[in-house]
């Protein structure tokens, strides 16, 4: 079995959705699930992942791949290509796996990893996280983590921007 308490490097985090598959075939407890794009990490982030993480024992981050971002967000995103982003998460203690995704939802990584609990920040309600009634159909979870106040990458990028 997986210890969720085990030290590892960022990069050892990192799985395909394959080897993701596997980790979660191994790994003991509640599996929490959270994903977005992690463009420019901010407390905001952190936050919405240590509350996900806090839901479970294990947490998996789905991180939509730099193609995906680009059909979301237009062609000036994303700042940091979607390696850095996957390991910069990856650093965080709060994150036992991370999965970049190419789709532009992670419907199909949620199907294949069948968490225990599915987490998204505020911005969100329960009815309209992709996956969640996946999650629920098993019996699991949904949680809404509220959002700190004015923290966005997109504000970040427009402050820079002056």
């Amino acid at each position: 079995m997986v210890r969720a308490t085990a030290v590892r490097t960022p990069g050892s985090k990192i799985m395909n959705r394959h080897d993701a598959e596997t980790w979660r075939g191994n790994v003991s407890g509640l599996v929490v699930f959270t994903n977005g794009v992690f463009d420019l990490l901010h407390s905001g982030h952190v936050d919405v992942l240590d509350g996900a993480r806090r839901q479970g024992d294990v947490l998996v981050v789905g991180i939509n791949s730099d193609a995906s971002v680009r059909r979301l967000k237009g062609p000036s995103r994303p700042v940091r290509n979607e390696q850095e982003r996957a390991s910069v998460v990856a650093a965080l203690e709060a994150v036992d796996a991370v999965v970049i995704f190419e789709e532009d939802t992670p419907l199909e990584l949620v199907r294949a990893l069948q968490p225990d609990v599915i987490v998204k920040g505020g911005d969100y309600a329960a009815d309209t996280i992709v996956g969640a009634d996946i999650v629920q159909a098993r019996g699991g979870r949904v949680v809404v983590v509220p959002l700190l106040a004015g923290q966005s990458t997109t504000s970040i990028i427009e402050r820079l921007r002056g």
